[in-house]
């Protein structure tokens, strides 16, 4: 299938199969709230098919890192709504990825007193970042009690109604990158004896109760997820990821969710397409370290609806018309990956003679 030719995921109908990958950026404003110089960095990337958002906090406990925006106060709702206003003007499309990092925090990023959740009391090894950017050791965790972990979930609802009344085009919930939603699915970080852990059926839960609160409360069709089974970042570790992730496509499936995006690596031991494809009936969207070759090569064989780039958007804003001209890409500033402002963020040049062109 052809990579510029539109699609429709569930209740979103994109130009293009190319959508911008969810990527920290550390931008966000006073309170955490959205900026105009972050309106101003989406809008110039919205001839993607489809933008996933960056990492955003559904409450501050989901807080992790330093200068991510949030999606559980009314200046956050404000200041997303301006990031959508400036996405659809030029007819592109754009879903906030909602991130509870659970255990994956430093206290000196989050806010006074505010609490480190999980789902058992099992501090991650990796260090991450803070405020300075220098990496340092995370906090332990306190493990959710069972009667607490109804009120996550509702504060993910919270921030998906919060995503529709900023105007956003629906959610994507981060199950990845050693994350709550991922603490909970791996062995190796739920050592719960309630419903909540041990057998696979149980340790599913969580996100199978996520997404099926979040679809009653905004549509099913407008809400997706992000998995990468057996990922090792922060700390994680599962020991037999394929029956995690069969079991959890299985309760899935029936939802009738907008779509499935999946970091696909194909190890020996587990291959990922392989293993969901056949149980997964609705759209898949592929991420895999993809190029314009292998993208367009990946939706040949029919397997995925879409595929998505990250780090190519962050130096190339007009990506999309890029790759229709066959145009040379611009390489990155890495030192302005996660500060600077407008430095390695909203300065960077369209490709020499391509006019600005919109997602329609």
């Amino acid at each position: 299938m052809d990579i510029f030719s539109p699609v429709i995921l569930g209740a979103l109908s994109l130009s293009n199969r190319i959508v911008m990958a969810p990527m920290t950026r550390d931008r966000a404003g006073p309170d955490d709230a959205p900026t105009p110089l972050m309106a101003e960095y989406y809008r110039q990337r919205a001839s993607a098919g489809l933008i996933v958002t960056e990492g955003v906090q559904p409450s501050p406990e989901g807080k992790g890192y330093w200068r991510t925006p949030g999606l559980h106060s009314d200046a956050q709702v404000d200041g997303w709504r301006q990031v959508a206003d400036a996405v659809h003007d030029r007819g592109g499309r754009i879903v906030a990825q909602l991130m509870h990092v659970g255990r994956a925090a430093v206290a000196a990023n989050k806010g006074a007193g505010v609490d480190t959740v999980a789902p058992s009391a099992i501090a991650s090894r990796e260090p991450i970042p803070g405020p300075d950017g220098v990496p340092v050791a995370t906090v332990m965790p306190r493990a959710l009690e069972t009667d607490e972990i109804r009120h996550v979930i509702e504060q993910y609802v919270q921030a998906a109604r919060n995503a529709r009344a900023a105007g956003l085009d629906g959610v994507e919930l981060h199950c990845t990158s050693g994350y709550l939603p991922m603490q909970f699915l791996s062995t190796g970080s739920n050592r719960r004896d309630d419903r909540y852990g041990g057998s696979t059926a149980n340790r599913i839960r969580f996100v199978v109760e996520t997404m099926e609160a979040m679809a009653e409360a905004i549509g099913a069709d407008r809400v997706g997820f992000r998995i990468f089974p057996g990922n090792p970042y922060n700390d994680m570790s599962d020991e037999d990821p394929a029956d995690t992730y069969g079991a959890l496509i299985d309760a899935l499936d029936p939802g009738g969710f907008a779509y499935l995006h999946l970091i696909h690596y194909a190890t020996p031991k587990l291959d990922a397409l392989a293993l969901l494809r056949p149980r997964w009936r609705g759209a898949i969207i592929a991420n895999n370290a993809l190029t314009l070759e292998s993208a367009r090569a990946l939706l040949d064989t029919g397997q995925v609806d879409a595929v998505s780039f990250g780090r190519p958007f962050i130096s190339n804003p007009d990506l999309v018309e890029r790759f229709r001209a066959g145009a040379p890409l611009a390489p990155q500033d890495r030192e302005f990956l996660y500060s600077g402002e407008e430095r390695g963020y909203t300065d960077y040049p369209r490709w020499a003679g391509q006019k600005e062109s919109t997602g329609a």
